[in-house]
């Protein structure tokens, strides 16, 4: 039996890694417009990062990590997420003694054990960005104005944005209690997972996909009525940023996201194209008591998370994107006649390599008719044969496949004659 790639895992295929790659280099040429620096954190972790950033009720703390002893039975754990990493390092490395802003971005793989579906994997890639130091409602919406010139540049346009404001540390606590009281009566009716969420992280249900619970949740009590007048404040100046940008968006009072990290301002972008019950390609929102909860001074945060397996698989049925996996097509065919040109093949494919061109020679031994079928059969642009006779004159003849034209060369300058024969 073969070895297969393992349960919740993928290989990215030639044809398939350069729409990663479009992905990947519109996030490396957008973000840093609006100020963001890339940065890589190890892909592995002191576990207790993630118990203490992301919380220990959380689904993800619970039940998805992948964690492995450590030195002196301390434990490690791959990376789930990439906000507290990046918390971590801003601390570690004391990037806010300068007093500037941090708006660092990251394109990495996480790993959680959740079951793989459509959409979603065990190990998967995250294109994510932190601005650690602001609490400004208008660096917020700056922050969601980036996102929408990265979709629109990738030529996304039917997507929804999602705002909402969860609170604070101050007027959360006192909703917790309203809604706790409120699903005594209820709880029964609720989905298993809703119920064991009752005590570990009751604010998790009003996020709840499961259509009989979605019916329950709106006799629940509104987040939004237990806010306190800071949040309100704060919340209303996002919106009034939305509002300068002209970026449309959609309140949602059930939008409280899957991490206790999270503050005030809380967010997803959706869209129909993925299914009802896997529609978020992206959110995130404000962690502006993360630092401290890793032992860091207070230093306020907000930041986002993308999926790039959604966002592919989103970008992949679209005609305009679709790539069909070929090799790549040689710029010239060296041909030879013997092993004494078989040697000098090889040492100027290496010259013509440092100029640039992409060249490839047979070393399989093939007679040269079969030399020159596998050049047409590559889609050669240019086909060159060499014998005893080019090597002693040092001239060559450069002949076009698509039309059979040929060009006599001289070795120092093939490159150059070369590129001008394609063009």
């Amino acid at each position: 039996m073969t070895i297969k790639t393992i349960q919740g895992t993928h290989d990215i295929l030639p044809g398939d890694v350069e729409l990663w790659q479009r992905i990947e280099n519109a996030t490396r040429r957008i973000f840093p417009r609006y100020g963001f620096a890339e940065i890589r954190t190890p892909i592995f972790e002191w576990t207790e990062l993630f118990s203490r950033g992301i919380g220990v009720a959380t689904d993800i703390v619970q039940k998805e990590m992948y964690s492995l002893p450590g030195s002196k039975g301390r434990s490690m754990t791959l990376r789930p997420e990439g906000t507290a990493p990046v918390v971590r390092s801003y601390l570690q490395h004391k990037l806010g003694h300068s007093g500037k802003i941090e708006r660092l971005y990251y394109i990495g793989q996480m790993f959680r054990h959740e079951r793989p579906q459509k959409g979603r994997y065990r190990q998967f890639h995250q294109i994510g960005a932190e601005v650690i130091g602001s609490e400004s409602p208008a660096m917020e919406a700056e922050v969601l104005h980036m996102l929408t010139r990265l979709l629109s540049e990738l030529g996304l346009d039917d997507f929804r944005i999602v705002v909402n404001s969860v609170g604070d540390t101050h007027c959360r606590p006192n909703y917790l209690e309203i809604l706790q009281r409120s699903l005594k009566p209820l709880i029964g009716d609720f989905c298993n997972q809703c119920q064991s969420r009752t005590k570990t992280n009751p604010l998790r249900i009003l996020d709840c996909k499961v259509t009989t619970c979605q019916e329950l949740i709106k006799k629940l009590p509104k987040l939004s009525d237990s806010l306190c007048d800071d949040c309100i404040t704060h919340h209303q100046e996002l919106l009034s940023w939305l509002d300068e940008y002209g970026i449309d968006y959609h309140l949602d009072e059930t939008l409280v996201r899957g991490l206790d990290y999270y503050i005030r301002t809380t967010f997803e972008i959706i869209t129909d194209q993925l299914g009802p019950t896997q529609n978020a390609l992206l959110g995130g929102g404000r962690y502006d008591g993360l630092s401290e909860l890793l032992g860091g001074p207070r230093a306020p945060g907000y930041g986002f998370a993308l999926g790039l397996e959604r966002l592919v698989l989103l970008l992949s049925g679209r005609d305009n994107l679709k790539t069909k996996y070929t090799s790549p097509r040689p710029q010239i065919f060296l041909a030879h006649l013997d092993d004494g040109a078989l040697r000098y093949c090889v040492n100027l494919a290496a010259e013509l390599r440092d100029q640039g061109i992409h060249v490839l020679v047979d070393y399989e031994g093939r007679s040269l008719k079969s030399q020159m079928k596998l050049s047409n059969r590559l889609g050669s642009d240019v086909t060159c044969v060499i014998g005893e006779t080019e090597i002693t004159s040092g001239r060559l003849v450069l002949r076009r496949m698509r039309d059979g034209k040929e060009i006599p060369a001289e070795i120092s300058k093939t490159g150059k004659t070369l590129l001008e024969l394609i063009s």
